[in-house]
């Protein structure tokens, strides 16, 4: 293997170490991020903010901040040790009057002598000590003797002692003189014009917000086969395009719908004449066990085109409307013991909820006939939380295999020994159930029965 060879492999192996790399940390960002587009923007937009903010307080304290306070610190401490050369250079100034004189009157700083002594112990330092550290740097660099300084106990003063040969001099110099004190000034306009700027970018953001927020609740409306009939295009250019997109949309969908509806309409009416046509003259023939036999034709393909037809109108045209669903699956209940079967019904919490009634009602009908058609016990029971309403069907019958449980869903399908096997049906039943469900932005599900046989569960967001 050449060298050029070795070096790719080289490279490609770090390539894929690197993409993996970046794909794990991909994938922990995201665990951390918040899903929501508001608090996505917030971030983008405070996320740039907060670090400029910090990247310019810190130039500043760094560059301009502590540059400052050691010129100034070591401005004072220039002063402190003119005023020892004059002491040390005028001993006739028995007093030191003019030391203290000029060092008030000249420099702003206020000097005594003390006797000769030990230095005071060392206080308690501030937990920011930028002035202690500057000032003890220049005092050592410059005068280069014992001395004691004191940042804390008076606010507005600096206490410095200075040991000298034969006396301790004090000077109480401003604070102003050796710190930069209008740092808090410029971080506090710093971060109240950033606070104010970014409550007004959080007000215009919402406002921006809020169309998108607006599209996603007509979206699930309209999945839910309700009205959303105060949406209207509003926001941004971009935002009122979807908008319009999914107007233009839904309106092709309920003029497919529509369309559909009249053209059933019309086939029903022409076929339910024919068979009329059938049964009257049949009626009038008069009675033969050849007669008989096919008027029990007649009469089956009556029930097989009502279910074709069911199943393609599907629920359309009819409206939602607020239902109580405890009251509607008591109804089922009382249909369901009036033919001879047992039946318990339980509803927990709210039992309004926004359906379409008729067919919502065929839906569950469907499921209890078919546990009526193949148990002798049925339970009927509903629940609503604050996201959904389900209901479960369950019964004592044979059931159905797991791997056939997604097969009796599909229309017109008829399965050897199973439950939908129905006996002069046209096995749209569980068909139509499902469409209807998720008409309704849900969906069935079947499963094992605590009854032993089959439950049927329904699940629709309210």
């Amino acid at each position: 293997m050449s060298t050029i060879d070795t070096g790719l492999t080289l490279l490609k192996s770090a390539a894929g170490r690197v993409s993996a790399a970046n794909g794990w940390m991909g994938n922990a960002f995201k665990g951390w991020m918040p899903t929501g587009l508001y608090a996505r923007a917030l971030l983008i937009m405070i996320v740039p903010m907060v670090v400029l903010q910090s990247v310019v307080a810190f130039v500043f304290m760094e560059r301009h901040w502590n540059t400052v306070t050691r010129r100034l610190s070591a401005a004072v401490v220039q002063d402190i040790a003119a005023l020892i050369d004059v002491y040390k250079g005028y001993p006739q100034d028995k007093d030191r009057d003019q030391i203290r004189r000029i060092a008030q009157q000249r420099l702003g700083l206020v000097v005594d002598f003390l006797p000769a002594g030990d230095m005071p112990p060392p206080g308690p330092k501030p937990f920011f000590s930028l002035l202690d550290q500057t000032l003890s740097v220049q005092l050592g660099r410059q005068i280069g003797r014992s001395f004691w300084i004191d940042t804390v106990g008076r606010s507005n003063l600096v206490e410095i002692r200075i040991q000298l040969d034969d006396a301790v001099m004090r000077v109480f110099a401003q604070r102003s003189a050796a710190y930069a004190s209008n740092s808090e000034i410029f971080l506090f306009w710093m971060v109240g014009t950033s606070s104010i700027l970014l409550i007004v970018a959080v007000l215009f953001l919402r406002n921006q917000i809020k169309p998108i927020l607006r599209l996603a609740d007509a979206a699930e409306s309209f999945g839910k086969g309700r009205e959303a009939p105060n949406f209207r295009p509003r926001g941004a250019r971009e935002v009122r395009r979807a908008s319009v997109a999914f107007l233009e949309m839904k309106s092709r969908i309920e003029r497919t719908m529509e369309q559909r509806t009249a053209m059933l309409a019309g086939v029903s009416h022409d076929l339910r004449t024919i068979l009329t046509r059938f049964k009257l003259e049949l009626a009038l023939i008069g009675d033969s066990p050849e007669l008989e036999g096919m008027r029990k034709d007649v009469d089956e393909m009556s029930m097989m085109l009502e279910d074709y037809l069911a199943f393609a109108r599907g629920d359309s045209g009819e409206q939602s409307q607020p239902t109580d669903m405890a009251q509607a699956l008591e109804e089922l209940r009382s249909d369901a013991e009036r033919h001879g079967h047992t039946a318990t019904v339980t509803f927990h919490g709210l039992p309004v909820v926004t359906v379409k009634p008729a067919s919502f009602k065929r839906c569950l009908a469907n499921l209890v006939t078919n546990a009526a058609r193949y148990g002798k016990s049925i339970a009927i029971a509903g629940q609503r939380d604050h996201r959904y309403l389900t209901v479960t069907v369950d019964d004592d019958g044979p059931g159905i295999p797991t791997h056939l449980r997604e097969e009796v869903f599909k229309p017109f399908l008829r399965l050897d020994n199973a439950r939908n096997q129905d006996e002069g049906g046209t096995g749209l039943g569980l068909a139509i159930a499902r469409d209807i469900a998720r008409s309704h932005g849900g969906d069935i599900t079947l499963g094992d029965s605590p009854m032993g046989g089959l439950r049927a569960s329904v699940r629709i967001p309210v």
